[in-house]
This record gives structure tokens, C-alpha cells and sequence, in this order.
């Protein structure tokens, strides 16, 4: 069973967020300091670590950096009730995968959890990853709409959308794994190879752009679906 872990010194978020991890059908352990969970991270070997910023101990920061120094790569989303961007690119440039900020929406969680999961599953020759694979060189359509891989190229109603190679690179990474949500983060890395090379508020312009482009409104969506807060999907169906 999928495991996910959670170190925070705040026994309430401890309960909070065992009991959605666990409606999900997760495993779940958890720590309240930072010693211990390291400890735990290694005896356990969760696929999903969510590490607080403020521990009694030490930061989240220093600890992801352990973390990565170790060489291992699960993915580690920081939690934290500061919002400031200052203190995310310490986060991303201390190996982070994402972050979230209290308060949140159980519903949020999840969606990350989700994301992120399906995502190192396909990193790692997963089921997922082999479906992926099998595409490559071929195309994936829902309703009108088809996407060709690795040939730049999207078809609506047989016609050909012309689209930028950025658009059409994020679209393709969408279309990879249908009806999954992909995070702003994980978007910026794959489109521009770096969570940090762009400006997040230009994931909004392109998805704009597509819309304009394959959505009959582009206002009401039924391909490129918003997931508040979380990320972006391509429908599985119409």
C-alpha cells in the first residue's frame, strides 16, 4: 500500500491529515520533530513525505537537504502557514517538489497527493509510465480533439491546430495521462525544464491560449479543465 508520511509538530495537523491520507486509502505514519523523522523516513520508506517548515528542532529546509544528500528521491511537498515566495525558492532549491500553504482544502491535499503519485509512478516504469510509453509516436483523442505525439501536432475535428511548441508541449504533457491533475509545478518543470525558469502566471496565458484555440467557449472548457488550486487536467472524456 502507498505510504505517506508526515512530519509536524502541530498534533491537530497530525490528526487532520492522517484522516485524509487514510479516506484516500493511504498508509500513513507521522512525526513531531525533525530528528525523529528522519528516523522514521529511513525505517519506513514512505513514497510521499510532507514536511512542516517550523519544527521544534530544526526546519523542513535542512531536513529536505539531508534528505537529497542521502541520495533518496521521494517526493517532498513543505507545509507551512507562511506564503511567502522567498521562502518557496528556499524550499524548491533545497529539493523540494511542491508546497502548501494553511490553511488548505482536504479536497487540495489530495489532488496534490494524487498528482504527484501518478507522476512517480510514470517516473518509475510504473503502469502508468509503460502507457505513456506506448504512445510515444502515436496520438490520443477524447471527442474532437487529438493529440499526435512527438510530431507537434493537434487535430480538432480533423483540422489541424496551430499551436506554439510550448502550447503544444504542455498539452502533450497533459495528454500523457488523461483525466490525471498536473501541478503548476510540475508543468513549469517539464515545459520549461526548471520550477523556477518561469513566471507560474505564464502556465495561466497558455492555457488561455490553447483554449482559445480547441475549446468551441473557451470560458466553459470541457478538454483542458481547470482544478482549483491544484493544477490542470485533459479530460479522459467528453
Amino acid at each position: 500500500m502507498t505510504k505517506i508520511m508526515l512530519v509536524d509538530d502541530d498534533e491537530s495537523m497530525r490528526l487532520l491529515i492522517g484522516q485524509i491520507v487514510r479516506r484516500d486509502g493511504y498508509d500513513f505514519c507521522c512525526a513531531d520533530c525533525g530528528e525523529a523523522g528522519l528516523a522514521m523516513l529511513r525505517a519506513e520508506r514512505p513514497d510521499f513525505l510532507i514536511l512542516d517548515v517550523m519544527l521544534p528542532d530544526t526546519n523542513g529546509f535542512e531536513i529536505c537537504q539531508t534528505i537529497r544528500a542521502e541520495g533518496r528521491k521521494v517526493p517532498i511537498m513543505f507545509l507551512t502557514a507562511k506564503g511567502d515566495i522567498v521562502d518557496k525558492s528556499i524550499g524548491f532549491k533545497a529539493g523540494a517538489d511542491d508546497y502548501l500553504v494553511k490553511p488548505f482544502q482536504p479536497e487540495e491535499l489530495s489532488l496534490r497527493l494524487q498528482a504527484h503519485l501518478r507522476r512517480r509512478q510514470r517516473e518509475s516504469g510504473g503502469a502508468g509510465d509503460a502507457h505513456a510509453s506506448a504512445r510515444r509516436g502515436g496520438s490520443y483523442r477524447v471527442g474532437d480533439l487529438e493529440v499526435l505525439f512527438g510530431r507537434y501536432e493537434v487535430r480538432l475535428r480533423g483540422e489541424a491546430v496551430q499551436l506554439s511548441s510550448r502550447e503544444f508541449e504542455l498539452l502533450e504533457l497533459l495528454a500523457s495521462d488523461p483525466g490525471a491533475v498536473f501541478t503548476r509545478d510540475q508543468i513549469l518543470e517539464h515545459v520549461w525544464g526548471d520550477k523556477e525558469a518561469a513566471d507560474p502566471n505564464s502556465i495561466t496565458v497558455f492555457v488561455r491560449k490553447i483554449r482559445e484555440k480547441i475549446e468551441d467557449d473557451p470560458s466553459k472548457p470541457v478538454y483542458l479543465v481547470t482544478v482549483w488550486r491544484v493544477g490542470y487536467k485533459l479530460a479522459d472524456h467528453v
